[in-house]
């Protein structure tokens, strides 16, 4: 009996700790004829527009850097920016994009939100949210070639 109640506890502690610890991953869920990524990203905060903010900021990320493998099969799985390192290569570059009112504002769009669509999960750290964002893929290509950044 003491041995079932061992494995009971160790069973509920493991759970705990797993969803403590859940992933959450940018994924497709589908392509606009434009060839933008409708994406769902997440972000963590103090409050719901600075996690908003990341959500936005880790999708144009993973678009560039990772590429969309979570979700629908329709988004380029391979990322925009392939060469290793690049983040570090380009570091002034990218750290002026991707800051607070960054241009990579000009490649992301919250067209396809649609009310009530934010999914929020609390952690110890702030509020994580989850939202719908399109990526302008073709438009951010090209600014990256207008850059230098890839050929």
């Amino acid at each position: 009996m003491k041995n079932l109640f061992l494995i009971i506890m160790f069973s509920v502690f493991s759970l705990a700790a797993n969803a403590q610890f859940e992933k959450f991953e940018t994924e497709c869920l589908g392509i606009e004829g434009d060839g933008s990524q409708t994406l769902r990203a997440w972000g963590t905060g103090r409050n719901r527009a600075d996690a908003v903010e990341q959500a936005k900021k880790n999708a144009v990320y993973d678009v560039l850097f990772k590429g969309i493998r979570a979700g629908s099969g329709e988004c380029n799985q391979k990322p925009l920016v392939p060469e290793v390192n690049a983040r570090e290569r380009y570091e002034e570059y990218f750290d002026l994009f991707f800051a607070d009112g960054g241009e990579y504002l000009k490649f992301v769009s919250a067209a396809d939100e649609k009310l009530f669509s934010k999914d929020k999960k609390k952690n110890g750290n702030g509020a994580r949210f989850g939202v719908t964002v399109r990526v302008l893929r073709s438009e951010l290509r090209t600014q990256l070639k207008s850059d230098g950044v890839i050929k």
